[in-house]
């Protein structure tokens, strides 16, 4: 048994195409969730690494990437709509057996990637320096670091394709390849961080810019190879001359599925904020603690979300199957799965809040408040790691609305009506709004498994 347990991981990092209707569901689910909770990994070590180099600049700096990505907190949105509306039709499609339709619905997913790019990529980059001044960013910014935002903006096109393209070979059974794509990309970027920012050896020195252009060659070079695997890799989905036609029907469709879940990505995001705003009103320590709490959240998060996304793949192979009762069985599965991980790691952090902020912070009054939101918020890991896999098994078949509806009503109708009263009428301040997170969390655990178990996502024809 471990010796086959042992030759499973290792297939999975290796990686290789994989027909998910058959067999048994928790090797499927190894093979599929083992290479995207290492894809998460390295975008976390990529993200920290980023930030370390670019501090070395100073506040401005620091201040500059922080604003940018504000802004590009956008493009991930409509890149991860687009992403898990291809994840759900192409792996639709391979679980009927047919590779030449998914092959073309990848082509139109790349499409839609391109031409988004380069709408958001144009006036992006030429508006730089007027975006940065609405989003509040100081004189010395908009005037002599707006070169970072000119050339994120400009270059997104990299990060929707790296998004897309990933999307396509996790569909098709091969998550390793998807992992090892976004390896790639991340390890160039952190090799030439220092390299570009600092002149090191024949390297120009570039400041700010040397950051922004690291990431473009890292990614731009993942998504070189990306293209490369799909016209000469031999992969389930290829594309071909005979593949690669505009079609209209299948490019509306994934843009109707991906509105959906772009949604559910921009109600997450302005409600975070909304709960900010209402942290701030009780200091820079509390605020400072917060932030803090909800990185060690992100990250530990993180694998989970992997697993998730296994359960999106799984739906869509079987449902194109025709097996729906095997695709519900996946879900429960891969759900407890996840619900016993993160229940193991949310009693880690509740027993132990105040170690992982003090690796951060040494200021009491910040790690007081750090800690209180971390011990909070830990409490609703398991319902967290049974929710994120109702949410993803729903877009895994088709149907992003039912997600976004119950987005809405958590997030907006009641999170933040709810921290608010917490906070500020009942008296309980910012330890309020962390006891919101975690009941409109739950609740929308609660709302998803009620729908899921009616069972009109087995239905959706895509």
């Amino acid at each position: 048994m471990i010796k086959t347990l042992f030759s499973d991981i290792s297939e999975a990092i290796a990686g290789s195409e994989q027909d998910f209707t058959e067999g048994r569901l928790g090797r499927a689910i190894l093979l599929l969730s083992i290479p995207a909770v290492l894809e998460m990994v390295m975008e976390s070590v990529f993200a920290i690494v980023d930030i370390f180099f670019v501090s070395r600049l100073g506040a401005d700096s620091v201040a500059t990437v922080g604003i940018t990505e504000s802004m590009m907190t956008i493009i991930y949105a409509i890149s991860i709509g687009l992403g898990t509306a291809t994840t759900s039709m192409v792996s639709r499609r391979i679980g009927e057996k047919k590779p030449e339709e998914a092959s073309n619905t990848a082509f139109q997913a790349i499409l839609i990637g391109l031409t988004a790019g380069i709408l958001i990529g144009i006036p992006g980059a030429l508006y730089s320096k007027e975006l940065l001044g609405l989003m509040g960013a100081s004189d010395v910014i908009v005037n002599r670091l707006s070169v970072y935002a000119t050339l994120m903006l400009g270059g997104n096109i990299v990060i929707m394709m790296l998004f897309i393209i990933n999307a396509v070979f996790r569909s098709a059974g091969d998550a390793a390849i998807a992992m090892k794509m976004l390896w790639l990309g991340n390890l160039i970027n952190i090799i030439l961080d220092p390299c570009l920012i600092f002149g090191i050896g024949f390297f120009p020195r570039m400041g700010i810019s040397g950051a922004a252009l690291a990431t473009i060659i890292g990614r731009g070079t993942a998504v070189a190879v990306q293209f490369y695997l799909l016209f000469f890799g031999g992969k389930r989905v290829q594309l071909k001359l005979k593949t690669m036609y505009v079609n209209l029907r299948v490019m509306m469709r994934l843009l109707k599925l991906s509105t959906g879940t772009i949604g559910q990505n921009l109600i997450g995001t302005t409600s975070w904020i909304g709960l900010f705003r209402i942290v701030s009103i009780f200091g820079s320590e509390v605020v400072a603690g917060y932030t803090i709490a909800l990185r060690i959240i992100g990250f530990t998060l993180m694998p989970s979300w992997g697993i998730s996304n296994a359960a999106s793949t799984l739906v869509g192979q079987n449902l194109g199957a025709g097996k729906p009762a095997r695709a519900e069985r996946s879900v429960w599965v891969t759900g407890r799965v996840n619900m016993i991980m993160l229940g193991v790691i949310g009693v880690v952090l509740f027993l132990a809040p105040e170690f992982f902020i003090r690796i951060f912070i040494t200021n009491d009054d910040v790690i007081r408040a750090g800690a209180m939101g971390l011990m909070v918020i830990s409490t609703g890991y398991i319902a967290y790691g049974l929710g994120m896999v109702l949410v993803n098994s729903f877009n895994g078949a088709g149907d992003a609305t039912t997600p976004l509806i119950i987005n809405f009503f958590a997030y907006w109708l009641l999170e933040i009506p709810l921290a608010w009263i917490l906070a500020m009428n009942a008296g309980m301040n910012e330890t309020g709004v962390f006891i919101s997170i975690v009941i409109a969390e739950t609740v929308l655990t609660v709302v998803s498994w009620l729908v899921f178990r009616r069972g009109k996502w087995k239905l959706r024809v895509i």
